[in-house]
């Protein structure tokens, strides 16, 4: 499995992020991958708005040799 280095993060952003990544998984959008399936794996960082308001990002371009054709 390829890593990519991790960003240091609080409890709190680690929460944040968990919360952004279930609402797709439960949507069926994502999925988790399975034990020993090979992919590039990048460290998700939230940019938070002066509203509280907050977005994942991260270095997704890998995801794109998994993504299906409309």
């Amino acid at each position: 499995m390829l890593r990519r280095p991790t960003y240091p993060q609080s409890l709190e952003t680690r929460k944040e992020i968990e919360k952004h990544i279930n609402e797709p998984l439960d949507m069926d959008v994502i999925r988790k991958i399975v034990k020993n399936e090979i992919v590039e794996i990048t460290t998700p960082f939230l940019i938070t708005w002066h509203d509280g308001k907050s977005r994942l990002c991260g270095d997704l371009r890998a995801l794109n040799n998994y993504t299906k054709a409309d």
